[in-house]
Order: structure tokens, then C-alpha cells, then sequence
């Protein structure tokens, strides 16, 4: 098939790749793109943003912002120009009402608009071993989960449009959350001589055991943050995509709200371009 990419980032060059892979050809938008030569290398084509939706069958986007993914879809005429019965594969993490506002446009112009945000990082996007939470229509998930095993392992069709979205931000609230408590403990535990690899260890072998200290642990273990598993900055956005979708439900947030304030003070100390485990250093300072 023809499958358009729009957005080629950290996360865009692993799906591209994997498309290539499974034998597709792979049109690419993304003026900012530094694993160009490599993938055109590979066979993909970079070409002007509606030259992909005029010549695709199917779209992904992998978009860092709600506003920069309705510039693509709403304010290029991508949605409105692409063939009916195309599905739309939003990779990114977009707050639930838009996501519901551009799957309505979609449905009017007889496209499928699903939200499939991913967990793995840079890494998964790599090796085709991401998680996709996928809302949308029940009745076109198995035609859309053949083409997202391309570049995933764990599809999940959570329900209706929106209901992935949802679904990452709790996630993601809950790494954030782990993230602070490991960084605070890890501090109070260096004041009485126990470093971090030792706290660490003991964690992953005792009822504290996390998912989020075998991914990011090495991060906080060195108190380097430049090595990039998720921008800071992108987490404290998801965060307050979080937040405002608590507010909708009026669900009390007592933890969430002091975890994104923590976030949000990283943003303002310029961490926004760390790693998200940044966090540590607000705490350690």
C-alpha cells in the first residue's frame, strides 16, 4: 500500500522504517527531519504535505502537539483531500476532545480518524514492539490492526474514539508519578549513604517493584538527563492533558495535581528539552 507519515522525529524514523520493512511504499512529510538521508536511502519519498494526501492510502501522524496536528489534518486540507475509506493513525498523545472533534470531521468525510497513542519510546518505534491503545469504530479495528502490527506488537482496542487517548494520559500521569517518588526516595536515601544503583536494585526485588525503573532507571541512577528516552517538555504536557481531562470528569486529584506542578517547575527551570527524568535534579537541588 501507500502509507503517508506525517511527523518523522525520534519516534516518526522507527515507524517509517518498519513500514518500509513490511513493504509498503512510505511518503513522509516533515520539513525538520534529521533521519532524511537515511530513510531515502531506505526507499521512503519526502514530499510536500499534500502531495501525501492526494497519492496515500492511509496515514500516520506521529505529532508532538494537539495544535501542530490539527494545522496538518485541519489547516492543510489533508482530512478533506484524502480517498474515502483511508484510515487516519493518530500515533501521538492528543487530549480527548479534539481527538473526538477530528474523528466527527473525519466520519463526515468518509474517513476513519483513530486515536492510537504508543508506549515503548524511540526504542519500540525502532523494533516494531510499541503498545497502541486504539480508539475508534469496532467495526474497522481488525482492518486497522493489520496495518498497525506492522509497527506494533501489543494492539489494544480500548473502545470508542477517544478512549486511547485517555487511557495513555492516566498512563502517563502514573510513570510521572512513579518518576517523582523514585527521585524523592533516592535523594532521602543518599543522605544516609545508600546510593542510587543499591536503592534501585533493592526496588526491583522487594514489593516496590516498577516497570518505570527498568526504562528510565539508568537516567536516574547516573543523574544524567541527557540521554532522551521522553522529553521533559512532553511529558509536562501530557500532564496537563491529564488534568484537564480530570476536570471534565470533576474526578478529585490530589496526587496528579502536585505531581504536574513538579513537572511544570521543571518546564520553568528549562528542562523542558531533558529527559523527563529531570525531575530528579528540581528535587535533588
Amino acid at each position: 500500500m501507500n502509507i503517508g507519515l506525517i511527523g518523522c522525529g525520534a519516534m516518526g524514523q522507527g515507524i517509517a522504517r518498519n513500514l518500509l520493512k513490511a513493504g509498503h511504499n512510505v511518503l513522509i512529510h516533515d520539513d525538520m527531519s534529521k533521519s532524511r538521508e537515511l530513510l531515502e536511502g531506505e526507499g521512503a519519498k519526502f514530499v510536500e504535505i499534500k502531495t501525501i494526501s492526494a497519492n496515500v492510502d492511509h496515514l500516520f501522524l506521529s505529532l508532538p502537539s494537539t495544535q501542530i496536528l490539527e494545522n496538518a489534518l485541519l489547516g492543510d486540507d489533508v482530512l478533506s483531500s484524502l480517498p474515502k475509506g483511508a484510515m487516519i493513525f493518530d500515533l501521538g498523545t492528543t487530549d480527548v476532545e479534539t481527538t473526538r472533534m477530528i474523528h466527527e470531521k473525519a466520519e463526515e468525510t468518509g474517513v476513519y480518524y483513530l486515536d492510537c497513542p504508543v508506549s515503548g519510546g524511540p526504542a519500540g518505534a525502532e523494533s516494531g514492539t510499541l503498545t497502541i491503545l486504539v480508539g475508534g469504530s469496532d467495526a474497522i479495528f481488525p482492518e486497522a490492526r493489520a496495518i498497525l502490527e506492522n509497527v506494533g506488537e501489543q494492539i489494544v482496542h480500548v473502545g470508542g474514539s477517544g478512549t486511547g487517548q485517555a487511557v495513555k494520559l492516566c498512563n502517563n500521569m502514573i510513570v510521572a508519578g512513579i518518576t517523582a517518588l523514585l527521585s524523592e526516595t533516592m535523594v532521602t536515601a543518599n543522605n544516609y549513604g545508600v546510593s542510587n544503583k543499591q536503592l534501585a536494585n533493592i526496588i526491583q526485588q522487594s514489593s516496590g517493584q516498577n516497570k518505570v525503573l527498568d526504562v528510565f532507571g539508568e537516567n536516574l541512577i547516573n543523574e544524567e538527563f541527557d540521554n532522551i528516552l521522553f522529553f521533559l517538555g512532553h511529558m509536562s504536557k501530557d500532564l496537563e492533558l491529564y488534568m484537564n481531562l480530570s476536570k471534565e470528569s470533576k474526578t478529585p486529584q490530589f496526587v496528579s495535581s502536585i505531581v504536574s506542578q513538579l513537572y511544570r517547575t521543571a518546564l520553568k527551570q528549562g528542562k523542558g528539552t531533558l529527559d523527563s527524568t529531570a525531575v530528579y535534579s528540581v528535587i535533588s537541588e
